[in-house]
């Protein structure tokens, strides 16, 4: 605030709703990383390769979950600021149908072809076959992760940020230490980390969707917002799909670019596959600081925009976009000094090799992460407006137009480990400076007056 990156005020409401969020995916993140510690040391570097491999499909639960949950948080941090409170049940009750239409068939899938569909991604048998395990029973938590993100999104589009992060900190803290049991005291290996995780979505599902029921939580009190479970689960689908269909889009960009950029890693060999995932949990970190401000923004955005303060909201988006930048340049600083021991400690007993080259795509990633702060700041302000396919597109450039083709290159000429180093800076650089044109433009002002509640209470 003293180099007047943002108003005072502004950055009171902005951390309000970015510190939980960013401690939430810290947590999510860290237990991610520990599953592959558990997994290193449990079943060794086949194990890692083999949930990195599995990682993609379980990722579609995130890219059908949080594009819905784009356009839930959209319309009821909208409605919120227009004091139209009875039009968030039906935002919330039709993108809990959307989700679970989309994601229950994706268990049947994974279930039956699940070995297949691991074996796209690497003929490396023993990795495989723990993949292929992993996924046939994670593809359980599928739905139950999608409802949480958009429980999330609920209670973010009114102002409350620190309940779905306990609920969802919990969650990871469950999961964790389930897996320490099921991996180590039951000996299940990869099988128990995906058991881990179905069972702490589950419990955090049932968490959100009674509180949201009751509208209230015990030892939380009183909740801003209460959801009535009879009704049209149907009423605004329509909108919702508009909204979220780009960011599911998005968010499958990344989803889907896993599978030949892990076909791509893989001819690295399989030392480069395990160090390859190991930095991408670290980057996954790293990258928490934008989950917090692009859903801070995409909620001070929306409430300003839905009660006519079109420029209080340009205000937000352009501060919270210096903040975010600020914080991601002291937060890969720190890991950049740190690469070493970071890295040790989730490569269990991984080879020097593994460690040398999971360092070096960390030190990487340390660079190229500080714009994730520009390009996902910039998409929550236009996600906000229900402008959401211009960081669809840029999402499919940054990373099917330059990255994966970088990491070719990588792989097959001389260019070597240089290629996966600008793969990574190319994966940041397109969406930031697309998405901050867009912003810029004013036009996603235009887009946000469709989307609007037709007037104020």
């Amino acid at each position: 605030m003293r180099a007047d990156l943002i108003e005072p005020e502004r950055a009171r409401r902005t951390t309000h709703l970015a510190w939980p969020r960013i401690l939430t995916g810290i947590a999510r993140m860290s237990k991610n990383a520990v599953d592959i510690a558990m997994v290193g040391v449990a079943v060794g570097s086949a194990g890692i390769a083999g949930v990195g491999f599995a990682s993609p499909f379980w990722g579609l639960a995130f890219a059908a979950g949080g594009g819905i949950a784009a356009g839930t948080i959209a319309l009821v941090s909208q409605r919120y600021g227009a004091k139209r409170l009875g039009a968030v049940d039906r935002a919330v009750r039709s993108s809990a149908v959307i989700v679970v239409a989309i994601t229950l068939p994706l268990i049947a899938i994974f279930w039956v072809f699940g070995g297949d569909l691991v074996a796209l991604l690497s003929n490396d048998t023993e990795a495989v076959a723990l993949g292929a395990t992993y996924l046939r029973i994670v593809a359980f938590g599928i739905p139950f992760a999608a409802l949480n993100l958009i429980g999330s999104r609920v209670f973010l589009g009114v102002d409350d940020a620190k309940t779905p992060m306990i609920l969802r900190s919990g969650g990871a803290i469950a999961n964790a230490v389930i897996n320490g049991v099921m991996i180590f005291g039951l000996d299940l290996g990869v099988a128990g980390a995906a058991i881990g995780t179905v069972l702490s979505n589950a419990l955090v599902t049932g968490i959100f969707a009674g509180g949201l029921v009751a509208g209230r939580l015990p030892g939380l009190g009183e909740l801003p917002v209460q959801i009535d479970p009879r009704g049209s689960y149907l009423g605004d689908v329509r909108e919702l799909v508009d909204i979220g269909t780009p960011v599911v889009g998005r968010k499958l960009v990344w989803t889907i670019a896993q599978f030949p950029m892990l076909a791509i890693v893989a001819l690295f060999g399989p030392q480069v596959v395990a160090a390859y995932v190991i930095a991408r949990r670290i980057w996954g970190l790293m990258n928490t600081p934008g989950w917090g401000f692009g859903l801070a923004s995409s909620s001070l955005v929306g409430q300003a925009l839905g009660s006519g303060h079109e420029e209080t909201a340009e205000a937000y988006g352009r501060e919270i976009v210096r903040f975010a930048v600020a914080v991601y340049v002291v937060s890969a600083s720190i890991v950049f000094v740190l690469a070493d021991p970071i890295v040790a400690t989730f490569a269990g007993g991984g080879s020097e090799t593994m460690i040398s080259v999971a360092v070096s795509l960390v030190s990487a990633a340390c660079v190229a992460i500080v714009l994730k702060g520009v390009s996902e700041s910039a998409a929550g302000t236009l996600d906000a407006s229900g402008d959401t396919e211009w960081p669809f597109y840029s999402q499919v450039l940054g990373i099917f137009g330059v990255a994966i083709p970088l990491a070719y290159l990588g792989a097959t000429t001389s260019l070597g480990l240089y290629g996966l180093y600008l793969a990574f800076l190319a994966e940041t650089t397109v969406p930031a400076v697309l998405n901050y044109y867009r912003f810029a433009t004013d036009k996603w002002k235009q887009v946000s007056r469709r989307h609007r509640p037709d007037t104020p209470a």
